[in-house]
């Protein structure tokens, strides 16, 4: 049988996790982008939808999921 050791580590007590703040030019930035591919999908949705495509890749890859252009 082998033995197991443990080495117990302190608990960090200083680090605490900082909440998110909402940045508005954040929220505006995407809200253009929303904007930007609805104005696409109404023009041309058919000639435009690469445009619209990476528009949504790059909402769906930069923004986190809690930020909402709609409120």
């Amino acid at each position: 049988m082998a033995k197991v050791f443990t080495i117990t580590a302190p608990p960090k007590l200083g680090t605490r996790r900082r909440e998110r703040t909402s940045d508005p030019r954040y929220v505006d930035g995407q809200r253009l982008l929303v904007e930007a591919m609805r104005y696409l999908a109404q023009a041309d949705p058919v000639s435009n939808r690469p445009a619209i495509q990476l528009l949504s890749e790059h909402v769906r890859t930069r923004f986190r999921m809690s930020d909402s252009p709609l409120g």
